[in-house]
């Protein structure tokens, strides 16, 4: 295998690395956007759930149980890091709005990381064509060659 046939192996090989990398950046993000929409879900049930009001309650496993909701007032949320306080509902829905104002810089960041590595890509995709093209002249120049010296 000549070198240019290797140095684009490589090239190859470095282009699928950063389409893997930037699919797995693109499933962070939409996991953020998902976490980010579960918030609202959340905060739009604080803001309307009353005491006494009638919930499901999920148990896991896709099985729920009715229960009355006994004291809106008395929300547990949690603050990661495996912690949780009881707050009452402006404060739950401050600490909620603040997770996603997180989850919106982690988006960005992770955005920008995957416009990095796809102007990267494209970078590389470039080098690839343009090296296609040498060894296709040069190919056409060797066949010239030969048929010149026949």
């Amino acid at each position: 295998m000549g070198g240019g046939q290797q140095q684009l192996q490589q090239l190859s090989q470095e282009l699928q690395a950063l389409d893997e990398e930037i699919e797995v950046l693109e499933t962070e993000v939409e996991e953020y956007r998902q976490e980010k929409a579960d918030i609202d879900d959340a905060v739009e049930a604080i803001e309307t759930l009353d005491t006494g009001a009638t919930v499901q309650v999920p148990l896991g496993g896709g099985a729920y149980v009715r229960a009355e909701v006994q004291d809106i007032d008395e929300i547990v949320v949690s603050l990661g890091g495996n912690y949780s306080a009881e707050q009452d509902q402006d404060d739950a829905i401050d600490v909620l709005r603040r997770k996603q104002e997180a989850l919106d810089d982690r988006i960005a960041e992770t955005e920008a990381e995957i416009d990095e590595l796809e102007d990267e890509s494209q970078e590389l995709e470039q080098q690839a064509q343009q090296m296609q093209q040498q060894m296709q002249q040069q190919q056409m120049q060797q066949m010239q060659g030969q048929a010149d010296d026949e």
